[in-house]
């Protein structure tokens, strides 16, 4: 019988069926006599049950009423049937006692409140279905398929000059095709102790690489590089998409972006409103008659339009150009960071609700991440990164000599920016926080080494550049005296970081090398050598991907130069 049909056979309400288990605090629904449910108290009963053995019918008529009876007045517990009794004749039926309603609302409640869980586990899901129907996607050549919750991460994020969207015809060039006009790397290390926000400037002269665009049958279509070129042309000219902008960030920094996120002027409006505002400093007041920006000295809170406006002004600070707007946008996107890991808008279901609706409708991204769980794994990985160890940089450069008298665009400063990239490259943190190696690892450099006409090696190239272990090996022999070395061509596979592999006994030779070659103690791998062509243990030197010439140290630089200007994102800087 249902749980309804029974409820109306026993002259039970169905709510009354909801019991109040006294051992967790929770109301469990009694259906079915034989189920192994948790035990419940039974009802109370005006009078003391009679004593004597269970099934003795004169002991059970003592109370004039027979156990059905006295199950029909009050919420009964759950408990196993008995066979009905007869009733005596001498009394009469009794009509059951009503029940209290506050216990029936009580009950009702605990059974409503189940089904509002329910329904409200479907509204969520929902809710997720229609923020996933929000994010744009491209496929593009070139980023990874997926997001690696266990791995550093770098990530392109591009803004662009695209007259999209209501209210915005008034910013940008007209008739844009959408060109890369803000554009920053950002790279979040392995670890999580640090991320470094390395802006590349529009005006960064470079040569744009030949690249490949998916077309909409998906076929692939390749656009022909283009030499001295304004970085901002990466995208949109020629029908570039977001793909060709990461290999161009490639070909200039020797580091490979993963992934891209694209806003336009929409996102900086809608985000910045979604959290409520962000904070702000000018060291004078603004009032910018071509960005409309009107902004007392000091701090501010900026959303919408206002944020917008604030983004895009450059002649009211420093000198008036793209460089020093960078500063501004690097200002802003760190106020950005401390607001969204606040409390303040951690524990606000609008602004988070606001916040969800505001990004998966403002971004596009590549497909490798074009869903709300790989967004959200990524949110959730960035805000591991304490603000602090947050840093903002911009690519150096100096004035691009082609230019003549009017300074326009930039070049890439070869003195400095090399540094820059290879500590990015190399997953080594701008700030002061230092990944702490080992006390082992550390050790395999400490030691005695021995000279370097004694190092016995074989080299192998598993890197990208073609002729590396030939270039290591001519370098080791004419310039280091390590004559007793061998190349051996490509390795198996293609390697990463450069390693050395060498028999404990071979340790004075392998700390030789790595002093010679700049080699961390990452690199070094204690474990087997292999018998060269003449018979004899050699060491085994597998240049990886941080390869960047013979005789470029392998190692990255520990600290960024001192003459790079740089900020983190727990420190507010006032707009000059």
């Amino acid at each position: 019988m249902d749980a309804q049909g029974r409820g109306r056979a026993d002259d039970i309400d169905p709510a009354d069926q909801w019991v109040l288990n006294p051992n967790t605090g929770d109301y469990e629904l009694r259906l079915n006599p034989s189920s192994g449910q948790s035990a419940v108290p039974g009802p109370r009963r005006s009078s003391p049950r009679p004593t004597g053995q269970r099934g003795q019918t004169g002991q059970n008529r003592q109370n004039g009423r027979t156990r059905e009876e006295q199950d029909s007045r009050e919420v009964p517990g759950q408990r196993r049937r008995r066979a009905p009794q007869p009733e005596p004749a001498s009394r009469r039926r009794s009509r059951p006692k009503k029940k209290s309603r506050a216990k029936k609302a009580l009950l009702w409640t605990g059974g409503t409140m189940a089904f509002v869980m329910v329904a409200a586990a479907g509204g969520v899901y929902l809710y997720l279905r229609h923020l996933d129907g929000n994010i744009s996607t491209t496929d593009v050549v070139g980023a990874k398929n997926g997001f690696s919750k266990d791995e550093a991460f770098n990530l392109l994020i591009i803004g662009t000059d695209k007259r999209t969207g209501k209210g915005n015809e008034g910013y940008g060039d007209k008739g844009s095709v959408g060109h890369a006009d803000t554009n920053i790397l950002l790279h979040v290390s392995k670890d999580r102790t640090n991320a470094t926000a390395l802006s590349i400037p529009r005006d960064l002269v470079v040569d744009i690489p030949e690249c490949q665009v998916r077309e909409k049958d998906g076929s692939l279509r390749t656009i022909e590089g283009t030499p001295d070129q304004r970085f901002n042309t990466s995208l949109g000219q020629s029908g570039r998409d977001a793909g060709c902008t990461m290999k161009t960030v490639k070909a200039v920094t020797g580091i490979t972006p993963d992934h891209f996120m694209m806003a336009d002027f929409n996102a900086v409006k809608t985000l910045s409103s979604a959290v409520g505002g962000v904070d702000v400093c000018v060291a004078k007041p603004v009032d910018d008659a071509e960005s409309h920006l009107k902004l007392p000295k000091g701090h501010s809170v900026v959303e919408g339009e206002q944020a917008l406006a604030f983004l895009r002004t450059r002649h009211s600070f420093g000198n008036q150009g793209d460089l020093d707007r960078i500063k501004v946008q690097q200002q802003f996107l760190g106020s950005l960071a401390r607001k969204m890991s606040s409390g303040d808008t951690l524990t606000s279901p609008t602004k988070l609700t606001s916040l969800a609706e505001a990004a998966t409708k403002a971004l596009t991204v590549d497909k490798g991440i074009g869903s709300l769980s790989h967004l959200k794994d990524i949110a959730l990985e960035l805000k591991k990164v304490p603000t602090k160890n947050i840093s903002f940089l911009t690519t150096p450069v100096i004035d691009n000599p082609a230019d003549g008298v009017v300074h326009k665009t930039v070049i890439v400063n070869p003195t400095l920016a090399p540094q820059v990239f290879s500590m990015i490259k190399n997953d080594v943190s701008l700030t002061e926080t230092k990944k702490k190696e080992k006390a082992a690892e550390a050790a395999k450099l400490k030691g005695p080494k021995s000279a370097a006409a004694d190092v016995r090696v074989d080299i192998y190239n598993g890197s990208d550049t073609v002729g590396a272990a030939q270039q290591t090996l001519t370098w080791l022999q004419n310039n280091e005296g390590v004559t007793k070395s061998t190349q051996l061509g490509n390795a198996p596979k293609k390697l990463s970081k450069t390693t050395l592999e060498y028999a404990p006994d071979q340790a004075d030779q392998a700390r030789r090398l790595a002093d010679i070659m700049g080699l961390p103690a990452s690199a070094l791998k204690p474990g087997k050598s292999e018998k060269n062509d003449q018979g004899l243990p050699a060491m085994i030197l597998t240049l990886g991907g941080d390869f960047e010439g013979a005789g470029t140290p392998i190692a990255a630089p520990s600290k960024a130069p001192d003459n790079v200007e740089k900020s983190t994102a727990d420190k507010t800087v006032c707009a000059k």
